[in-house]
């Protein structure tokens, strides 16, 4: 089995992103559903046993902006923010987001 956690930067005030509302998908199902702590985890990701594949998580970026009293475009220019990536058997992955009204990073962590 393996393992996954993540960590939400909001890259506007240099502080971890608390609340974001994010799933995680294994195809079209949906395995996980969840918000991001005051650090900007989700301990209980870690939590899951996941098989080797290919899976999507998709972070509710423009209602953590809104909710934190920015002005967004109507639409939004990023609403939520998916990132594909494949989890190899038996490893841990470490996904991090960095994200802002208008642009967003991530990588393999450690």
């Amino acid at each position: 089995m393996s393992s996954l956690s993540t960590h939400v930067l909001d890259t506007v005030t240099g502080k971890p992103a608390a609340g974001i509302a994010f799933r995680l998908f294994h195809g079209a199902t949906v395995l996980f559903s969840g918000k991001t702590d005051a650090d900007g985890r989700c301990p209980q990701l870690r939590e899951l046993d996941l098989q080797k594949g290919n899976y999507r998580l998709e972070f509710n970026v423009a209602d953590y902006f809104l909710s934190q009293g920015m002005t967004l475009s109507d639409p939004p220019f990023l609403d939520v923010v998916p990132i594909v990536f494949g989890l190899s058997a038996n490893a841990h992955a470490h996904v991090p987001l960095l994200a802002a009204p208008y642009g967003y990073s991530t990588y393999r962590g450690s």
